[in-house]
């Protein structure tokens, strides 16, 4: 990076389609085998930039279960966020409930690949054909995703990916859209550039959404270590895949078979009945042996404060959705749980961490352990004790 940044200083560009941001959209359009692809300075930005690409007016399909930034982005647009509910297995959009959805004022879907697991993408799109919608695609956990070998950013009108830095590639701050034609890229370039056609005609309304030189220069650096972070990552998946079903009860988030698993996120979903353990209170006391887990995603955008009034907020709506997320914390009938899968290296060696049990979660006591390590350097934490018998003892490298 380091390098990259000198190059930048040389060139004294910062910003506005330097070399460092050609290079970046080459690279990740040969990566990704997407032809139109444009950058942007980040994914809720390329989100909102697609909606005004396709002139899109009144109301849109979308989940209400999916990160803030996918419903912000529409209402930012000008436009009117509808919920549906979500596939209880899939955790995607519904078809039947984005059909049931749809009324006059309709104008587009907009699914969410949540956790890198694919939209039902023939039904969504069957749906678009047949009531002439606009059919977009948030894609900021599938980065490198394929569905039976065809990239999941070639589906549907347009999708937006994110290069957040929790991301699996990133450029500290980023993301892009992807297109299908070379007029909607020149659309969207546009709509990232004030609407400047060219120094005397502004063409279109349009914001400030450029990635800087900064951003790109980082993205070319991380790129090339983008099949190893993958490898450590599947390392840790090949034990959680093992090692969590032995506990009873945690029951893996895997993708359909077909497609690659983007790594972005290790999902698990607990059933209390089986484990005698909810979800919530699993990641109470992982956090106690700093095991930092996620409630992705609690809340569900349709509890949120702005939305809740909405027609589709109501949770007759969004049943599947309500259940797999939980109410504030307390609902022992919630679910779904995000797990660490970042590679720690030693040596070149992978630390792996994990739970095992005899598969009871009951009582005070937390039945289960936690190691990892490499060669001679390892480590074992006997979860059944108390936290206080642990305290000061917690290996900093889970995280």
């Amino acid at each position: 990076y380091a390098a990259r940044l000198a190059d930048v200083w040389k060139a004294r560009w910062l910003t506005n389609n330097g070399a460092q941001h050609q290079a970046l959209e080459k690279a990740l359009s040969e990566h990704l085998d997407a032809v139109h692809l444009t950058l942007f300075a980040n994914g809720t930005l390329a989100l909102l930039a697609a909606c005004r690409v396709f002139d899109l007016e009144g109301e849109v399909v979308t989940t209400p279960f999916t990160f803030p930034a996918t419903v912000h982005s529409l209402v930012w647009a000008g436009l009117e966020p509808v919920f549906a509910d979500i596939d209880p297995r899939t955790l995607t959009l519904d078809p039947a409930s984005v059909e049931a959805a749809i009324t006059p004022r309709t104008r587009a879907i907009i699914g969410v690949h949540v956790y890198g697991i694919p939209c039902d993408l023939s039904a969504l799109a069957d749906i678009a054909q047949r009531h002439r919608l606009k059919l977009l695609y948030d894609a900021a956990h599938g980065f490198g995703t394929r569905v039976n070998g065809v990239p999941l950013c070639r589906f549907g009108d347009a999708t937006m990916l994110s290069f957040h830095a929790t991301k699996l590639f990133h450029t500290a701050e980023g993301g892009a859209l992807v297109v299908g034609d070379t007029q909607a890229k020149d659309r969207a370039e546009l709509a990232k550039n004030f609407g400047i056609r060219s120094e005397f005609e502004v063409e279109r309304t349009g914001i400030n959404a450029k990635m800087s030189e900064l951003s790109a220069a980082l993205g070319l650096a991380v790129l090339p270590h983008l099949a190893a972070e993958r490898l450590g990552r599947s390392r840790i998946a090949e034990v959680y895949d093992a090692k969590l079903p032995l506990l009873g009860g945690i029951v893996p988030v895997r993708p359909p078979g077909g497609t690659t698993d983007s790594l972005q996120y290790y999902v698990v979903r607990v059933d209390a009945s089986v484990s005698r353990c909810s979800r919530d209170r699993l990641y109470d006391r992982l956090k106690r042996f700093n095991v930092f887990t996620r409630k992705y995603f609690q809340p569900l955008a349709c509890d949120y404060d702005c939305y809740r009034a909405l027609v589709s907020a109501a949770p007759a709506q969004t049943t599947n959705a309500s259940s797999v997320s939980g109410k504030d914390g307390k609902d022992s009938s919630a679910e779904v749980m995000t797990s660490p899968l970042n590679p720690v290296y030693y040596g070149g060696e992978v630390g792996v961490f994990y739970g095992h049990s005899s598969g009871k979660f009951g009582g005070d006591e937390f039945g289960t352990y936690i190691e990892g390590g490499v060669g001679n350097d390892k480590f074992q934490i006997n979860a059944g004790a108390s936290y206080q018998e642990w305290n000061g003892r917690v290996p900093r490298r889970i995280r």
